[in-house]
């Protein structure tokens, strides 16, 4: 049986919801990381399948992990802030119930972390796997502050699944917001970016899970709707650049929610992503 250390060093946290068919591959790449002295934290949110019993067996294995249960379902946001608040590491992992980090994600970014005091958050690249494993690919981000800033207000700068961020991050700018979900991940970036510099890792550290049109068109338009909300509450934040490209592009991008079909808009978001080397 694995013991948890008094004063660990990482807090993985992890919400969970319906996940029983991914669960147990997601757990076991924590399980596994080559960095030990970390705190496993996962917030069940009021799931209705089998994925509870699932984890309950890996926390009788592993002391390491603590359960936390919501009465009722409060979405990713409010159940990531749940777990965040109970944790007691210098820095907090995010970690998905349907990914898989690599064995060392969680080393090589605590590594970096402490060579880059300036840095508040750092994610990595991540390879995106579909449901049935038969097609790959890998996304890329810009390692350095000064790029990701360049393209935050034309895509998401840092994947929130691979994320590593400094516990003192959420005592300065604070928590999740809870309006913004799914697009919480894009406004806690811009808000750690007023305080800290903004990092990627140029490796692959997560394998991501990902169909294509998984998402439902209203799911997908809401995101839109949200990313631009985000977007044009900082043009005039003094430490990003709101450009004349960036106003063209977000207001097309705001003419297209009711002029172009989410998934079509899904195809040409990916190539605009990947002209930016994201």
């Amino acid at each position: 049986m694995v013991k948890m250390s008094k004063n660990p060093l990482i807090s993985v946290v992890m919400p969970v919801y319906n996940s029983e068919k991914y669960i147990g591959e997601a757990i076991e790449s924590v399980l596994q990381q080559s960095f030990r002295n970390f705190e496993f934290i996962i917030v069940d949110d009021a799931s209705t399948d089998t994925g509870t019993k699932i984890i309950k067996k890996y926390a009788h294995k592993d002391k390491r992990i603590k359960i936390l249960y919501n009465k009722k379902n409060l979405g990713i946001a409010e159940t990531r802030n749940k777990g965040i608040l109970k944790a007691k590491g210098k820095y907090i992992a995010t970690q998905d119930s349907d990914d898989i980090s690599t064995p060392n994600r969680f080393e090589t970014q605590f590594k970096y972390l402490e060579k880059n005091p300036k840095v508040g958050v750092v994610g990595s690249y991540i390879k995106i796997f579909s449901k049935d494993k038969k097609s790959t690919s890998i996304r890329k981000y810009p390692e350095k502050d000064k790029d990701l800033r360049k393209i935050i207000f034309f895509v998401c700068p840092i994947a929130q699944p691979t994320s590593m961020i400094r516990r003192e991050v959420f005592e300065k700018v604070g928590l999740y917001d809870k309006k913004y979900p799914p697009a919480e991940d894009l406004d806690l970036w811009f808000r750690i970016g007023t305080e800290y510099e903004l990092a990627n890792i140029p490796k692959v550290l997560l394998r991501y899970r990902e169909s294509l049109f998984s998402a439902t068109n209203s799911k997908t338009r809401l995101m839109e709707k949200l990313s631009l909300k985000i977007r044009f509450k900082n043009w005039k934040n003094p430490k990003y650049h709101f450009s004349p490209k960036a106003f063209l592009y977000n207001s097309l991008h705001l003419l297209s929610l009711f002029l172009i079909p989410s998934k079509i808009k899904i195809l040409l978001f990916q190539k605009i992503r990947d002209k930016k080397n994201v």
